[in-house]
């Protein structure tokens, strides 16, 4: 045994144990700036928009051989923190504001100003674990590809210990490169049921201070790489929104489900033309404007600066909300969680 590593190893362990003790006392409460209309929501008659980028690289883009962003999700190119900064002023301009969800490994860069220019202009930032790693893992190989090739990164510790130190971790990043408290939690990947079937995981989760996750993605139809989505497979696609509306665990947790279909899923996927993916989109948000319900449109800035450079899909749907007028807005997931909660 290499008894320097193995030191080195055991302090990182009981140093997170002593940071989920402190930070609750630690962590700032300050919140992102709220919009007006978010201020003055209707619980009950509006449709609820949010617009939520992951912020992680992904595999195949920005072409479709890359696949080390496995081992380096957090390591952002400058690609995907120009556009998301954009798109983030883009969204702002239209008075609403965009709900980030940050790997922690984002915080090893040596500059964040830029996410702390975005944090500052009032968007929220919510923890998508440190590694991107399955929480519904229940052996070491499975959490993540990086645990995978590096079991010794894991410690000695349980799949549920690593998993709960990962989320803690991102914590204490975010806390410490930008002095703020995660605005929610996203689960990386999407589980047809959410946590339904893990009340482990839920409870977890509440025990480290979360009210409300977003976890659930709805199984839809896709189409063979490269086809256009007939009318039946959009049909299915946004009949999938009755599906990923917001409601509440039986302990209390509240799940915000993501609403397909997600860019991966068609750029990834379906390696769909961008005209498709709006025009699914346009009709996403027209369906949860008709029925007052959610539409949380789930986006990647690593896939989409390369899909969509001029930001169409985010236009479109301020666009959208816009012409609404009353009967629509785009709010942060904090405030769709105040529905279910009310």
């Amino acid at each position: 045994m290499n008894t320097r590593n193995h030191t080195r190893d055991v302090s990182r362990r009981d140093f997170l144990a002593g940071c989920a003790a402190a930070s609750a006392l630690s962590l700032s409460t300050s919140r992102p700036l709220t919009t007006k209309a978010e201020e003055q929501h209707d619980r009950t008659g509006r449709a609820l928009i949010g617009i939520t980028f992951d912020l992680e690289m992904s595999r195949n883009f920005p072409t479709r051989e890359t696949t080390h962003w496995d081992y380096e999700k957090g390591n952002l190119n400058e690609a995907t923190k120009q556009y998301s900064v954009e798109a983030a002023r883009r969204v702002k301009e239209a008075d609403a504001r965009i709900h980030f969800f940050a790997v922690g490994r984002v915080f090893e860069q040596a500059n964040v100003d830029w996410l702390r220019e975005i944090v500052e202009t009032g968007h929220h930032v919510g923890n998508h674990t440190y590694d991107h790693v399955n929480v519904t893992a229940t052996k070491i190989e499975d959490v993540q590809f990086r645990f995978r090739r590096s079991p010794w990164l894991a410690s000695g510790r349980s799949p549920a210990e690593l998993i709960r130190d990962n989320i803690r971790l991102c914590e204490i990043a975010m806390h410490n490169r930008l002095g703020i408290k995660p605005a929610g939690f996203r689960t990386p990947g999407g589980f047809n049921g959410g946590l339904r079937d893990r009340p482990d995981i839920r409870s977890m989760l509440q025990t480290l201070g979360y009210d409300w996750i977003s976890s659930l993605y709805p199984p839809h139809p896709n189409t063979a790489p490269m086809q256009e989505p007939s009318s039946s497979v959009i049909d299915a696609i946004v009949a999938a929104h009755e599906e990923s509306q917001p409601f509440a665990y039986p302990d209390g947790l509240i799940e915000i489900p993501m609403s397909p279909i997600s860019d991966i899923g068609a750029f990834r996927t379906g390696q769909w033309k961008l005209e498709w993916f709006l025009a699914v989109i346009r009709e996403s948000v027209e369906w949860a404007i008709e029925h007052q319900g959610v539409f949380d449109f789930l986006a990647h800035p690593s896939c989409m600066y390369v899909v969509d450079p001029n930001f169409k899909a985010i236009e479109l749907i301020c666009e959208l909300v816009d012409r609404a007028g009353d009967r629509a807005e785009i709010v942060g997931l904090d405030t769709i969680a105040q529905r279910v909660a009310t």
